[in-house]
C-alpha cells in the first residue's frame, strides 16, 4: 500500500514547496545574486552526481532520488531565469502593435537562450541515463519539459487567467507576450491529449508495472503530469493558484520599508460661524493651519520597492496609520465643526 499512497504524497509535497521555495529565493531571501548563483550551481552539481549515482539502481529510494534530482536540475533552471539571467537576446516587451509570425518571434527572442538551455540539460540527463535501467530521472525531465512547452504555448495564444502575479520583477516584461483572452483552440487539445498520457501511465501502473521501483517510479512521474494538467486548469477557471504559493512572493513593497513624513500642502475648509468670538478666532487659526500630506519614502533600494497594484492592503494599512497620527495631533474637540480635506496619499510619486 505505501508503493501506491507514498509516492503521490512525495511528488505533490516537492511540487508544491520547490515552486515556492524558487520564488522565495528569486523574490525575498535572493536579494544577493551571489547568493541565487550559489544555490543554482549547488542543486545543479547534486542533480548531476545524484543521477549518475542512481543510474543503474533500482531500488524504490533510487527513484525516489532520481526524481528528487531531476527537480533540482529544473530548479536551478528556473532561479536563472526568473532571475533573468538566461532569458533571450531580446529582453524587452513585446511592443503593442506586433501581431501573427511578427509577435512569435519576438516571444522567442525573449526567451531562446532559457529553450536552448532546457534542451542542454535535458541532452544531459539523457547521456547520464542512456542504456541504464534507473530511467525515472529521464522520464520526470521530459514531463516537465512538454507540460512546461504546453504552458507557454497556451498563455501565448490566449488563456482568461494568466497568474503572472506569481513573476518576479526581473522578467516582469515577459507578462505583454501573454494574452489575456478566451482559450485558444489549442487548450482543449493540449489538455486532452496531457489527460490521455496521464491515463496512460495509470494502466502501466495498475497493469504493467511489476516491481516495487516500476510502481514507484511510474507513480512519482504520473503524479508529477496530473499535478501539469492541474497548472493548466488553473489558466481557465479562476482558482486561487497564487494562495499556494503566497508564502513565497515577495510584496512589492513592504510597510516595514517605508517612513511617513508630513508635507503642508492642504488647508482644512472653513468651520461654522456660529459660537463666540474666541471660537472664532480659534476656527480661523484651524483654518490657516495646514493639514499633513502623506508621503511615502521608500528607504529600501530602489528595486526593493517597485509597488504594485495589488498591494491595497498596504497602502489602505498606511492610510489607517496616518488617520491615527492626524487625529492624535488635531483632537476632535478643537475640529467639532471643521470639515476636513481629505488629504492625498502619494506612493513614490503616484496618488491613491
Amino acid at each position: 500500500m505505501i508503493s501506491y499512497l507514498g509516492p503521490p504524497i512525495f511528488a505533490a509535497f516537492v511540487w508544491w514547496f520547490s515552486t515556492g521555495a524558487v520564488l522565495l529565493l528569486v523574490g525575498s531571501v535572493g536579494r544577493s545574486e551571489l547568493l541565487r548563483a550559489v544555490c543554482a550551481g549547488g542543486m545543479l552539481i547534486i542533480a548531476l552526481c545524484g543521477l549518475s549515482v542512481t543510474a543503474n539502481d533500482v531500488s524504490v529510494g533510487a527513484a525516489y532520488m532520481a526524481f528528487s534530482c531531476i527537480i533540482f536540475l529544473w530548479g536551478a533552471q528556473e532561479i536563472a531565469f526568473l532571475s533573468g539571467w538566461l532569458t533571450g537576446p531580446r529582453a524587452e516587451p513585446c511592443p503593442p502593435g506586433a501581431k501573427g509570425f511578427v509577435r512569435f518571434s519576438y516571444a522567442l527572442q525573449a526567451i531562446l537562450y532559457h529553450e536552448i538551455c532546457l534542451l542542454a540539460c535535458g541532452g544531459v540527463v539523457l547521456l547520464v541515463t542512456l542504456g541504464a535501467e534507473n530511467q525515472v530521472g529521464l522520464w520526470t525531465y521530459v514531463a516537465l519539459w512538454v507540460l512546461r512547452q504546453s504552458a507557454k504555448i497556451n498563455l501565448f495564444l490566449g488563456v482568461p487567467v494568466t497568474n503572472d502575479e506569481l513573476m518576479p520583477d526581473a522578467v516582469q516584461f515577459l507578462k505583454t507576450y501573454f494574452a489575456r483572452k478566451p482559450v485558444s483552440a489549442f487548450f482543449p487539445i493540449s489538455v486532452t491529449l496531457a489527460t490521455a498520457v496521464l491515463v496512460v501511465m495509470i494502466q502501466r501502473i495498475v497493469e504493467v508495472a511489476d516491481t516495487p521501483f516500476e510502481v514507484v517510479g511510474l507513480t512519482l512521474v504520473s503524479t508529477l503530469f496530473a499535478l501539469g494538467v492541474v497548472e493548466h486548469w488553473f489558466m481557465l477557471l479562476p482558482l486561487p493558484a497564487i494562495t499556494l504559493w503566497s508564502w513565497g512572493i515577495r510584496p512589492g513593497f513592504s510597510p516595514e520599508n517605508i517612513v511617513m513624513e508630513q508635507n503642508p500642502s492642504a488647508t482644512i475648509a472653513a468651520a461654522s460661524a456660529q459660537g463666540s468670538s474666541q471660537h472664532a478666532d480659534s476656527q480661523a487659526a484651524v483654518e490657516t493651519r495646514p493639514a499633513p500630506q502623506l508621503v511615502v519614502v521608500p528607504t529600501a533600494r530602489a528595486e526593493e520597492a517597485q509597488p504594485k497594484a495589488r498591494q491595497v492592503c498596504a497602502r489602505q494599512r498606511l492610510e489607517d496609520q496616518f488617520r491615527q497620527t492626524f487625529l492624535e495631533q488635531h483632537p476632535r474637540s478643537g475640529l467639532a465643526s471643521a470639515r476636513v480635506a481629505e488629504p492625498a496619499a502619494t506612493l513614490n510619486g503616484r496618488t491613491s
